[in-house]
């Protein structure tokens, strides 16, 4: 028997729901410190530890992505296919979520799912990397539950992916889908005026590169602010390209080293750890 399916929510998590409820993805003041596959340099990737790790340095915004199972459960992993990070074979989709709990990352971690994720670290947001047209309709059903929703940010999908996901849970928020993206990347290029139809999303997921050539970040970020985008820029491990991105006006940026990124936003005076965030509450609501 699969235990691992969404719960009703009672007694103590009901709290933690109440209070990750007033905390919206993105509602925080400074740039968002998100941590790539939830920290992927610190421990192995898309696993608890690696997301506790991040947390335990006060990071408040995870990334990860999700895969479909045999029994249409989501769970926290990047590839297609169970080789290159766990003692396992073959795809994730051919395996039952009860089976996967058996498998292993670099020998150690078990696959979370996407629900375990968000439960056990009820005050942090999290960044969802959307990989299959599957995983739709699971991840609807996971956002169905407000709670959820309201900490969610999905990206890494194409327009009309995304399109269905903001039709289906209006609450969460979603980044650009890879034609709006490419379009603002080219924008940005050329220096020509990226078109209104743009903004269909409050965020825009930019690579540091794309292929060879580099992304022209400053006018990229002129252009995405212009159209009411937030734009987070990926994968920055280097604390030299994390100071030139805040130096651009980046709004977030995702890294597989929070805590380089951290030690960056402390110096800048741009750090606001998750115990920070509750002093902003309503006192109605404490």
């Amino acid at each position: 028997m699969n235990t691992r399916r969404t719960r009703v929510l009672t007694g103590p998590s009901v709290l933690h729901a109440r209070h990750s409820d007033a905390m919206a993805y993105g509602a925080e003041p400074g740039p968002l410190a998100i941590a790539h596959r939830g920290g992927a340099a610190l421990a192995p990737e898309n696993t608890l530890a690696a997301f506790g790790r991040s947390v335990a340095l006060g990071a408040r915004y995870l990334e990860t992505d999700i895969r479909v199972t045999a029994d249409d459960e989501l769970v926290c992993f990047h590839d297609a296919t169970l080789d290159r990070v766990t003692d396992g074979r073959g795809p994730v989709r051919r395996h039952t979520s009860a089976a996967l709990g058996q498998v292993r990352v670099r020998g150690t971690e078990h696959i979370p799912t996407l629900v375990e994720l968000l439960e056990s670290f009820p005050d942090a947001n999290v960044t969802v990397d959307l990989k299959d047209r599957e995983a739709i309709g699971p991840l609807l059903r996971v956002l169905a539950h407000r709670p959820f929703a309201r900490r969610v940010c999905v990206a890494g999908a194409w327009d009309g992916w995304l399109g269905q996901v903001r039709a289906g849970a209006p609450e969460a928020s979603t980044a650009l889908g890879w034609r709006s993206l490419t379009t603002l990347i080219t924008c940005s290029r050329t220096g020509t005026r990226a078109p209104r139809w743009l903004a269909t999303a409050p965020f825009a997921h930019v690579p540091v590169r794309l292929g060879r050539f580099p992304v022209f970040v400053e006018r990229l970020v002129h252009q995405a602010h212009d159209l009411g985008v937030r734009v987070v820029v990926w994968t920055a491990n280097d604390p030299h390209v994390m100071h030139r991105l805040l130096e651009a006006g980046v709004d977030g940026i995702i890294t597989d080293r929070p805590d380089l990124l951290r030690e960056v936003l402390v110096s800048r005076d741009q750090w606001v750890p998750m115990g920070l965030v509750r002093e902003h509450r309503p006192a109605a609501d404490s």
